[in-house]
C-alpha cells in the first residue's frame, strides 16, 4: 500500500505563486501516475493535473491549464505542483493521489487509489 504526503500550502496573496510537494512512496513503477486534485468549500472535488511516472508527461484541465504545472524528482520520491498567478478562486484543499495502473490511456480519467491528506492553499485579494 502507497503512502502520500502533501506539504507547501499556505496563504499567499492574488497574483503570487506557491509550489506543492507531494512525498510518495509505493509508486514508482513506470506505470503509475500521481495525480493532483482540489476541492474548494461547497464545491465538488475536481482533478486540475496528472503525472505519467515512467514518462514524465503531464495533463492539465482546462480550468488551470498554462497556470499550474507538475514536475517530479524521483531521487527524492516528489512530486510537485506548481502554482502561478493565483486567483482567489484557486483558494482550496489540495490533495494528491495515486495509482498503479488504469491511467495508460488519459491520467485524468483514472481511478486513484491512495490519497495524501491533504494541503489548504488560500489566496487573498
Amino acid at each position: 500500500q502507497g503512502r502520500l504526503v502533501e506539504s507547501g500550502g499556505g496563504s499567499v496573496e492574488a497574483g503570487g505563486s506557491l509550489k506543492l510537494s507531494c512525498t510518495v512512496s509505493g509508486y514508482s513503477d513506470s506505470n503509475s501516475c500521481v495525480a493532483w486534485f482540489r476541492q474548494a468549500p461547497g464545491k465538488e472535488r475536481e482533478e486540475i493535473g496528472c503525472l505519467y511516472v515512467g514518462s514524465g508527461n503531464t495533463l492539465f484541465s482546462e480550468s488551470v491549464e498554462g497556470q499550474f504545472d507538475i514536475s517530479s524528482n524521483a531521487a527524492k520520491n516528489e512530486v510537485y505542483l506548481e502554482m502561478s498567478f493565483l486567483k482567489s478562486q484557486d483558494t482550496a484543499a489540495y490533495y494528491c493521489a495515486a495509482t498503479k495502473s488504469g491511467c495508460v490511456r488519459n491520467c485524468l480519467r483514472a481511478e486513484y487509489q491512495s490519497w495524501g491528506q491533504g494541503t489548504q492553499v488560500t489566496v487573498s485579494s
